[in-house]
């Protein structure tokens, strides 16, 4: 690890207005440490930034000294993106505040937020903008990678709902990006991950969801594990514009009170649906599940859209031991449904399980060229196989379980693109494939505007051109 001498640090802690801690800090291991507990890297120095100066300094300072430079929103990226090893990382956790307008309706929100802070100011006046699953995922990292969750199939990507942003470049600027100030940055942002600078603020449009939603969720055995993948895929593809959906495949059914006692520790899988629309709606999708296979059991209950944000906080703890491989697939069918059960049958880990995220609706009215997100726009499922152990000791044979899982799905696999968000081993080989020859170049000729020296590269990176 690259070691700051005394006069290196008290100038670096002159710059800045926020606190700057090195190994010898009592807050040290704490300000490290990520949402993945398997992640251990030991930067340099941390900047808990005080806000977008303190960015700016920062910058400036890691290039005078050659520091490799990593940024932590959230901190909840599979791979550990946020810390780098031995550089600066900016610690932007301190800066969450969100400022909502409800007479134009949009958010800005600062670059640490969560979506717990966003969707709990949007709320305030029943307004949210598509999110992630879990709450605490930081809304920076999700946003730059396109962003899907609940209202995607409603109101598209996150990046989709991006108005603006405020970004500090690898030279240490501040500039404004939106339709109208550096556009091709604001392009590049929506969908092109950290590669272009640290954004200090988004602005979104938001939208009327809520304030009470309503949720159903559908479980089958894994004996039936085939059928039940038959029957979700059956509801999907009858499911309304204003519906989320999310198939939990090879999901362990949790010691929580809507679960029979009996039941609870079954392997099987899941089908969730969220309603935006009215009730009457919602209760119709949900019987329509249920007639095409009776599940094991069902829950359903009216929520509030707060709450349903924060209903797989649990399936992703902070402090998890994680890995993830995946991809895109058209549909479902008979071959795809048994290879996935198969797998899905033998994880070890109770917390693993593989989420199948349905994107379609508004999802696909954009262009596939509107925004730099790597996925393809045609109606498709992203699948993530993710291997979630509460040790370390359990993690090496679930990771060898999640890449066998994705081996074995491959040819069932579109090949059109791929989320970069869920991307651990993002080499330049995957990372081109992910965004297809011709956003690519497109992105590596921005990148080579905005950051020619590849100073951010601590993601799926795209190399300047």
């Amino acid at each position: 690890m690259v070691r700051l001498i005394r006069r290196e640090l008290e100038a670096l802690r002159e710059r800045c207005a926020g606190r700057v801690i090195t190994e010898q800090d009592v807050l040290y291991d704490s300000a490290r440490a990520v949402w993945n507990g398997a992640v251990d890297r030991r930067p340099a120095a941390i900047v808990r930034c005080a806000g977008p100066g303190d960015v700016s300094a920062a910058v400036r300072f890691a290039r005078e000294e050659e520091l490799e430079i990593s940024v932590r929103g959230g901190g909840h990226n599979f791979g550990g993106s946020a810390v780098t090893s031995g550089g600066l990382m900016l610690d932007l956790s301190a800066l969450r505040r969100v400022r909502v307008d409800p007479g134009t309706r949009r958010a800005v929100c600062e670059g640490g937020a969560t979506w717990a802070d966003l969707d709990a100011a949007t709320q305030a006046y029943g307004l949210a903008t598509p999110g992630g699953t879990v709450s605490h995922t930081g809304v920076g990292g999700l946003t730059l990678g396109g962003g899907f969750g609940w209202l995607t199939r409603t109101h598209g990507l996150t990046a989709d709902n991006l108005m603006s942003a405020d970004v500090v470049l690898a030279g240490g600027q501040y500039v404004h990006a939106s339709p109208g100030d550096h556009p091709d940055l604001f392009w590049a942002l929506r969908g092109g991950g950290g590669n272009f600078g640290v954004v200090t603020g988004f602005t979104f449009r938001l939208h009327p969801v809520g304030p009470e939603v309503h949720v159903a969720l559908l479980f089958w055995e894994i004996e039936r594990g085939t059928e039940a993948l038959a029957a979700a895929e059956e509801t999907i593809a009858g499911l309304p514009r204003r519906a989320g959906v999310l198939t939990a495949c090879g999901l362990t059914a949790p010691p929580l009170p809507f679960v029979p006692p009996e039941h609870r520790g079954r392997l099987g899988h899941a089908l969730l649906i969220a309603g935006f629309g009215s009730a009457e709606e919602h209760a119709a999708t949900a019987a329509r599940a249920a007639r095409a296979l009776p599940p094991l059991f069902a829950f359903a209950e009216a929520m509030p859209y707060t709450r349903l944000q924060k209903l797989l906080d649990d399936s992703a703890p902070w402090g998890v031991h994680a890995y993830e491989k995946a991809l895109d697939v058209t549909g479902i069918g008979p071959e795809a449904a048994a290879t996935l059960n198969e797998h899905a049958a033998r994880k070890t880990s109770p917390m693993s399980f593989v989420p199948s995220f349905r994107l379609d609706g508004a999802f696909s009215d954009m262009n596939d060229g509107a925004t730099a997100y790597g996925g393809s726009r045609a109606p498709h499922h992203t699948l993530s196989f993710m291997a979630l152990t509460p040790s370390p000791e359990a993690l090496p044979a679930e990771r060898a379980w999640s890449r066998a899982a994705w081996q074995a799905m491959l040819p069932h696999a579109t090949g059109a693109g791929s989320y970069v968000n869920f991307q651990v081993e993002a080499d330049a080989d995957r990372v081109r494939r992910a965004y297809g020859r011709d956003k690519y170049a497109r992105l590596a000729a921005v990148k080579a505007v905005y950051d020619p020296g590849n100073v951010f590269h601590l993601n799926a990176n795209i190399r300047p051109s």
